[in-house]
């Protein structure tokens, strides 16, 4: 003990006065260890100095268990088994360590003097797990203690070794609650990343299928994996992905928001530029297009880069049904993209600025459901909109059950009251109605929160100049989406630039047999996806197979 505390008396602040209370004794444990002090500290070959740092280093913390052992024929070699309560499976834990190294140890016949001899009998035979990894720094035998990891420590080595036993909570797979079809895969990414890389290696067998892990943030060491098809990804856009995540510094990662706040082209933009799932069929199928995901340890999200604007309006589902049934659901998502956006703002620029644009009958209809209303038309919608967004926030933050009743109930109650009170009118509650069923449309929940964002401020330009401002507000949108990239490829891409191949995936979604191409902005390297020539068809003769496979009857 005496020569552990001289060998890193450097590190632990000088004091020449004498506790005088418990409080000021208990602060000499809360010093804190920085990564880089803790990568110069080596591991002692005396057990006792081992273990003394290992207490000061963790602060002596209630969930830190250290099982003292003796070892060999005569028990004359002193070890230890050291892990984390609830980060260890403590059934791995006493069946194959504690179990092995007391037991096997004896039965091996080596007497306290084969020290050596016994720590490699240890490693090699002993210890029944699938990966065992040596540590000889004290940032590496806590590093994995932390993890999960059950580190054995033996007298007269300074190596120690980390069995992996993680047995910490975890989630089961369940259906995406976020992302919901009516015909596809029901499994859902958890929060255990080896979870994640296991459901996407069952759907993509495939040895060019790369996972590369990485760690960030500098305390709570969040395991992060870069996935990408060898042969598919381009190798600049490999790179460009791991050169982003190299300049995070930052204490700590705690969900993959984190990354992409960090990662994305333009920060000011109220536009996604990384797409997330918890899909991992969505996962599969955008990493066969060329793309690079990046999963994140405790979290579910999964993160898709590059990502452009069609990539959102698009649904795992689309590419399940029938091409003429997905066809006509995309084009139902643009039209509700751009009613969600707009609606509000039109009602406003007509009612205000452009009556002779309505009907006569309707023009009537309208001033008589007014009448009486004291606000002008922006001040009434502004209202009920911010109204229905309270409304629905409520319902996400609220325990379910009472969350989907508080929205239901709360929109009803106050829109009709709204309008028998004379505050509203009647039309303002159907527009608004509208515009909020048009944005639960969205397949993606961030291309939903960019649209609710962009209507107040095309809503303030309707109140101002009308027409004209609702066509300003759309074209300095449209200007800056075009300006944008996610990772080098334009956001609008292949609309602009224009990419005729790849229309067929954009505003239609052709026939399965008809795409046989990748996205030509992404998979550069191998861009054909499929044999040309699989449209199926009807045998032409008799006895001939056709391109469905079957016989005329």
């Amino acid at each position: 003990m005496v020569r552990i505390l001289k060998k890193f008396a450097r590190i632990l602040p000088r004091s020449n006065k004498k506790p005088q209370s418990f409080k000021e004794s208990h602060t000499q444990w809360e010093q804190s260890f920085e990564a880089g002090e803790l990568k110069k500290m080596p591991l002692s070959s005396r057990l006792k100095d081992n273990l003394a740092l290992i207490k000061q280093i963790l602060g002596h913390s209630s969930d830190l268990v250290i099982r003292e052992l003796q070892l060999g024929v005569d028990g004359g070699v002193p070890g230890a088994v050291v892990f984390i309560d609830g980060m260890t499976d403590k059934g791995t834990v006493n069946d194959t360590l504690i179990k092995g190294l007391t037991l096997e140890s004896r039965m091996a016949g080596l007497g306290g003097k084969a020290a050596g001899n016994l720590f490699t009998l240890v490693r090699n035979f002993m210890i029944n797990v699938s990966s065992v990894k040596e540590a000889a720094t004290a940032f590496e035998l806590l590093d994995g203690i932390l993890y999960g990891d059950a580190a054995v420590l033996v007298e007269g080595e300074a190596v120690a070794l980390l069995a992996t036993a993680p047995g910490w909570p975890v989630r089961g797979i369940e259906e995406p609650t976020s992302e919901s079809v009516v015909r596809g895969p029901r499994e859902g990414f958890t929060e255990l990343l080896r979870t994640n890389t296991s459901l996407i290696r069952r759907r993509l067998r495939n040895p060019n299928l790369v996972v590369e892990k990485i760690t960030l943030g500098e305390r709570t060491r969040t395991f992060v994996e870069i996935v990408y098809v060898r042969g598919l990804a381009d190798p600049r856009l490999v790179q460009e992905v791991k050169d982003r995540l190299s300049r995070i510094k930052v204490d700590g990662i705690i969900e993959s928001g984190n990354i992409e706040e960090l990662i994305e082209d333009h920060p000011y933009s109220p536009f996604p530029q990384v797409f997330r799932t918890e899909r991992p069929d969505r996962v599969v199928s955008m990493l066969l297009d060329g793309r690079v995901a990046i999963i994140t340890d405790g979290t579910p999200f999964v993160l898709i880069m590059p990502a452009e604007f069609v990539v959102f309006v698009q649904s795992s589902e689309d590419y399940y049904e029938r091409f003429f049934l997905a066809t006509a659901v995309r084009w139902l998502r643009y039209i509700a993209f751009i009613a969600s956006l707009i609606l509000p703002s039109l009602y406003i620029s007509i009612t205000t600025f452009h009556q002779e644009m309505i009907p006569t009958r309707l023009l009537i209809n309208i001033a008589a459901s007014r009448e009486g209303v004291p606000f002008p038309a922006f001040v009434e919608a502004f209202l009920m909109e911010f109204t229905f967004e309270a409304l629905r926030e409520a319902g996400i933050r609220l325990p379910r059950n009472v969350g989907q009743a508080v929205s239901i109930v709360g929109a009803l109650v106050i829109g009709q009251a709204s309008v028998s009170a004379g505050i509203v009118s009647s039309l303002m509650v159907i527009v608004v109605a509208l515009t909020g069923i048009s944005s639960f449309v969205a397949p993606v929940f961030s291309m939903a929160i960019a649209v609710r964002v962009l209507r107040f401020p095309i809503m303030v330009l309707a109140a101002t100049l009308g027409i004209f401002g609702v066509m300003m507000g759309l074209l300095a949108i449209l200007v800056h989406m075009a300006s944008m990239r996610s990772f080098g490829i334009p956001y609008l891409a292949p609309l602009a630039p224009l990419h005729a191949r790849d229309l067929k995936d954009v505003v239609i979604r052709a026939p399965l047999w008809a795409m046989e191409a990748r996205p030509s902005e992404l998979a550069k390297e191998d861009p054909i996806r499929q044999t040309p020539g699989l449209k199926p068809a009807p045998p032409t003769q008799k006895g001939q197979k056709g391109g469905g496979g079957g016989q005329r009857r």
